[in-house]
């Protein structure tokens, strides 16, 4: 697999093996590659703040949308967007299966059927205790 087509191009593929199971629906893909000599671009975790680093919502999906969102106005200081994440290192405060939906939805909104490489972690806390999810992402320019 390729990527989804973004406003630039990007320097990396994602394949997703014969054999292994399809992740895409789960928000994620097995491999990627990227070529050497790549510039990497890498964004510290970001969570679910406005500009003045308050966390916007109480609400685990809100707070999941806004997370993106913050990731893509890091990228966007490079000259970059969400279309070169190779990998994300996804936290989620008391994880249970029913915070994938919307971690999933995310990730379907912002990357289609081509996302990168992803781990979640379960968590029991963040940086403070309104912080329920944050992630760390590592973008590839071409």
């Amino acid at each position: 697999m390729t990527n989804t087509e973004h406003t630039l191009p990007t320097a990396h593929t994602l394949v997703n093996p014969d054999g292994l199971h399809d992740p895409t629906p789960f928000g994620y893909s097995h491999t990627a590659t990227v070529p050497a000599g790549t510039e990497l671009v890498l964004v510290a975790g970001q969570y679910g703040s406005s500009p003045d680093g308050s966390v916007v919502s109480a609400d685990f999906t809100d707070q999941v949308d806004r997370t993106f969102r913050n990731i893509g106005t890091a990228l966007a200081a490079h000259g970059l967007d969400l279309g070169h994440v190779v990998q994300l290192r996804t936290y989620v405060v008391n994880h249970d299966v029913g915070k994938l939906g919307p971690i999933a939805g995310a990730i379907q909104a912002n990357w289609g059927d081509n996302p990168p490489t992803q781990t979640l972690i379960g968590v029991a806390s963040l940086a403070t205790p309104d912080v329920l999810f944050e992630v760390e992402a590592l973008a590839a320019r071409p």
